[in-house]
């Protein structure tokens, strides 16, 4: 029985990017239960009106950037005013500079949206790729979103992995082979993302819902 008790009112106004690549049902499920009202839209005009902006993703880093590609400055400028921007899975790794994931498929340099500098790598390790299921999170400093989550566990399904420029962007961390970030944020702190699913992490996945729904709220 589920011991995550969902706020008595809405906390906060969220976007949910659509840009073709997200699991969006759910994460609106997990958003509303952490006690968000959820808009689902790819109106650049949305994001100025919302206090956090969520941008989901499955799939490869190119796709990604392409179809996000229209609302790419809508997404800067949100970041800009200091506002919450959280991006899950593929959408975290789109927040970094660059992936290898597009030269290993052959397709050259894409550029990401660049707000927590650094690139995406393919794992070069002795295990299964991608590497797929449940890992425990170890912080490694304070952030809002991973309050009450250190040594619990949460669902990835990935082959790639972000390497910040700056090593204090790195919020937490996973171990398959290597120590990779599980959870990223930029210096100012208010861009961050989650390399799993928080929509798919049953009770931590919630926690970290909440955690993001609060903060927006105190922005």
């Amino acid at each position: 029985m589920s011991t995550f008790e969902p706020p008595a009112e809405t906390l906060a106004d969220v976007v949910l990017v659509d840009y073709g690549l997200g699991n969006l049902r759910s994460a609106t499920r997990g958003l509303e239960r952490a006690g968000a009202s959820v808009e689902i839209t790819d109106d650049p005009e949305a994001f100025a009106a919302a206090d956090g902006v969520v941008l989901p993703g499955v799939g490869a880093f190119r796709e990604g950037m392409e179809n996000a590609g229209p609302l790419r400055e809508a997404l800067t400028d949100h970041a800009a005013t200091g506002r919450p921007l959280f991006g899950i899975c593929l959408g975290m790794q789109m927040l970094l500079t660059s992936s290898e994931e597009a030269d290993h498929e052959g397709e050259g340099e894409v550029t990401g949206l660049d707000l927590v500098p650094g690139t995406n790598v393919r794992f070069d390790v002795d295990r299964k790729v991608p590497h797929m299921g449940w890992n425990e999170l170890s912080v490694e400093r304070d952030h809002p979103l991973v309050e009450g989550v250190a040594g619990e566990y949460a669902y990835f399904v990935h082959s790639y992995y972000a390497e910040p420029d700056d090593p204090d962007a790195v919020v937490a961390t996973a171990d398959y082979g290597i120590d990779f970030p599980a959870v990223v944020a930029n210096e100012a702190g208010n861009v961050f993302g989650t390399q799993f699913h928080p929509e798919k992490s049953g009770e931590t996945g919630l926690r970290i819902l909440r955690n993001f729904v609060e903060y927006c709220a105190e922005r």
